[in-house]
């Protein structure tokens, strides 16, 4: 039940397969969560859409009209399962292989490299370079771009980069602001403001964000470096997984999400979190920070965790919010993601461009072989939104 602060109502009905059904709404009648028809739809404080389903042995997610992911079981290898999740992005495909395990009676799923590096790679990508590297905006190619200026109060990139690690810090961020940047044009789009324009300034609980660049409280250099010893930790990990590519993690494993020595978390996808004392909604965005104060879930998978830096319109900075250990789990597995992207991208970038040239980039395969992208992953995603489409139309008749 919905804490009395949250001013959420519920409503109960039957689904279209006859099976009972419930929809919980925010004041004004606007739809907050559906369960019905084998799907959940979670609409978000800031608008925008995920949906969720299990449909004949695979899982659907959908986080937009742009996209989303479907799983699927992929390989067995000793006793331990893999899942292929086929994204699309923008009508793109690609495929990642996830590892699947059970940790005190709760499945997660694990991000799992499809190739390494050979180990020299790692510990130029660890250690301090050679010579300090000066690489500006103009450089990234972020110069003049509405997502760079948009969030220009909030993030402003390394002067000079030292070591990998911090040049991946940024590569990290300025990937998940591009995308907090695009939710928002999504969401303005399906509100009916208009595809491709630029979002507005904040106005109130439903708002989209603006030009606030002048508006926005820094992201400090000491959550920065909380992230780059972050990347380290990751750079560290992947380096000994290239060392034996085969030796996967045992299945009983802390998920990383709960791992002691891993407690800050950014933000990759839009979230509604809840203030533990007040029940008060709140929303984090991609590039958000938080840090997880609790190592052992409640009833509800849920740990408090304090938000150490967000953006304007989001959970206050400091505040202490409850957030699924399934959303942080998922949050270090676009981490990891995100990490193999910039790694491949200063391999096949070094000595162009102002950066060092990187040494032995060849690869190796990871624990499993790489899948091809499912074909028809595009066409469940389409025909889960136009299912979710239906579901609200009639949820939306229980609410009078």
């Amino acid at each position: 039940m919905a804490h009395p602060g949250s001013r959420i109502t519920t409503r109960t009905f039957t689904d279209h397969s006859g099976h009972p059904a419930s929809a919980t709404f925010r004041p004004g009648g606007r739809v907050a969560t559906v369960h019905a028809n084998g799907m959940t739809i979670n609409h978000g404080l800031r608008g925008g859409r995920t949906i969720v389903a299990e449909r004949n042995g695979r899982t659907i997610v959908s986080t937009g009209r742009r996209g989303g992911y479907v799983q699927r079981p992929y390989f067995n290898r000793g006793g331990r399962a893999y899942y292929q999740r086929t994204y699309v992005v923008g009508g793109r495909s690609y495929a990642r292989v996830y590892r699947g395990y059970d940790y005190r009676g709760v499945r997660y799923y694990g991000y799992a490299p499809g190739y390494y590096y050979h180990p020299r790679f790692y510990g130029w990508a660890y250690n301090p370079w050679v010579a300090p590297v000066y690489y500006g905006p103009a450089a990234w190619g972020w110069a003049g771009t509405p997502w760079f200026g948009f969030y220009g109060g909030f993030f402003t990139p390394y002067p000079v980069y030292a070591s990998a690690s911090l040049w991946l810090t940024d590569y990290l961020i300025a990937a998940n602001l591009q995308a907090a940047y695009q939710a928002r044009l999504d969401a303005m789009a399906a509100a009916g403001g208009g595809a491709g324009q630029a979002p507005a300034e904040e106005s109130g609980e439903q708002g989209y964000g603006g030009p606030a660049a002048g508006n926005q409280t820094p992201l400090t250099p000491e959550v920065k470096q909380a992230i780059a010893d972050e990347v380290q930790r990751q750079l560290a990990d992947e380096r000994a997984g290239a060392a034996n590519p085969q030796a996967a993690p045992s299945s009983d494993q802390v998920p990383d999400a709960l791992n002691p020595a891993e407690r800050v978390f950014v933000v990759a996808t839009n979230l509604d979190v809840t203030a533990p004392d007040s029940g008060q909604e709140c929303n984090l965005t991609p590039g958000d920070v938080v840090m997880r104060l609790a190592d052992t879930p409640d009833d509800n998978q849920n740990v408090t965790a304090s938000v150490q830096s967000s953006k304007r319109g989001d959970c206050a900075n400091g505040q202490t919010v409850a957030i699924g250990v399934q959303d942080l789990q998922e949050m270090h597995n676009q981490f990891r993601e995100q990490l193999d992207a910039g790694l491949k991208t200063l391999a096949d970038k070094g000595g162009t461009g102002g950066l060092p040239k990187a040494p032995d980039t060849a690869t190796t395969n990871g624990e499993v072989p790489p899948p091809t992208p499912d074909s028809a992953a595009a066409d469940q995603l389409q025909a889960q939104q136009q299912q979710a489409d239906q579901t609200e139309a009639q949820a939306a008749q229980n609410y009078q």
